[in-house]
């Protein structure tokens, strides 16, 4: 019988079994999102490629304002939770002379925040959109112009090392998360820090309408829905310890801490499938009211 890491790890890589949440699909243009058996999981069954994502990103989403279908960070929701996780890491890692690479550092909006908070800093931005790349070379902010998959694979790679690496809003949009997390160990140096950031909606009290949580967007360019536990679970079966996570309960905000650690550990917190099947339901059902 399969131990519960490699269970996980299964439903992370499309393995496991998959079970319709059924009031997903009206939200999504008959798109339907899942649950997974063994851990809670909360994905889509297939995703598109990373270089099919970052090019549909790249060229049709990231735009001048926020919309159904376009994307931003130049807003003040966006703003304001980049604030926000900028003050949760420096409550929790102490950045003194430490090296700071942001995967998915878009229009560096993040990045020009973190700098002015914690000035003893070298910060850098792994971004595959050329467009933002741009902008990030204009804020003399050092990036790398590809996805984290090809930047894996070049020279650069093997020549840096970081401190702290942050992921924020960025793993719910990725191809694997499974991969992005296990490439972002391979960079940190030895007791090194992930930062991961997501929305905080699945079990904890309903923030906003479920039709304004879920997209009429294909659902492979948002393919991963976590709550804590699948986020502490990511980090986990990739070898991190839990260092800090935030009072996500009552924010809109989801911060999990990994330490890089040498960790093997069965202590894993799932959610059972059941009870998420019933947390979509009670949402669907509530959403009516503000229809």
């Amino acid at each position: 019988m399969n131990s519960i890491r490699e269970k996980i790890i299964n439903d992370f890589l499309g393995h496991g079994e998959f079970i319709e949440i059924p009031c997903s699909s009206k939200y999504t243009n008959n798109q339907p999102i899942y649950v997974c058996k063994d851990s809670g999981l909360v994905r889509a069954k297939i995703t598109k490629s990373s270089k099919e994502i970052a090019e549909i990103w790249s060229n049709e989403i990231f735009g001048d304002k926020i919309t159904e279908t376009t994307y931003t960070a130049k807003n003040p929701a966006v703003v304001a939770r980049q604030n926000y996780v900028t003050e949760f890491a420096k409550q929790n890692i102490d950045f003194t002379n430490k090296s700071v690479c942001d995967i998915g550092a878009g229009e560096g909006e993040f990045l020009k925040i973190f700098k002015r908070e914690c000035p003893n800093t070298k910060i850098s931005g792994i971004e595959p959109s050329i467009k933002n790349c741009e902008i990030l070379s204009g804020n003399s902010i050092s990036n790398y112009c590809r996805t984290l998959e090809e930047y894996r694979d070049s020279n650069e790679f093997k020549e840096r090392s970081y401190d702290v690496i942050f992921m924020m809003w960025t793993l719910v949009n990725s191809h694997s998360c499974l991969r992005m997390v296990e490439i972002a160990k391979e960079m940190l140096k030895p007791g090194g820090y992930l930062v991961l950031a997501e929305g905080s909606r699945i079990n904890v009290p309903f923030k906003k309408p479920l039709s304004l949580y879920f997209s009429k967007l294909n659902v492979e360019l948002h393919p991963w829905h976590f709550s804590k536990n699948s986020l502490q679970n990511l980090l986990k079966v990739n070898g991190f310890s839990i260092s800090s996570v935030n009072r996500y309960i009552d924010t809109d905000y989801l911060c999990v801490i990994g330490k890089k650690k040498h960790v093997d550990t069965d202590m894993y917190e799932i959610d059972d499938y059941n009870a998420i099947l019933g947390f979509f339901q009670r949402w669907d059902l509530e959403s009516f009211y503000y229809l």
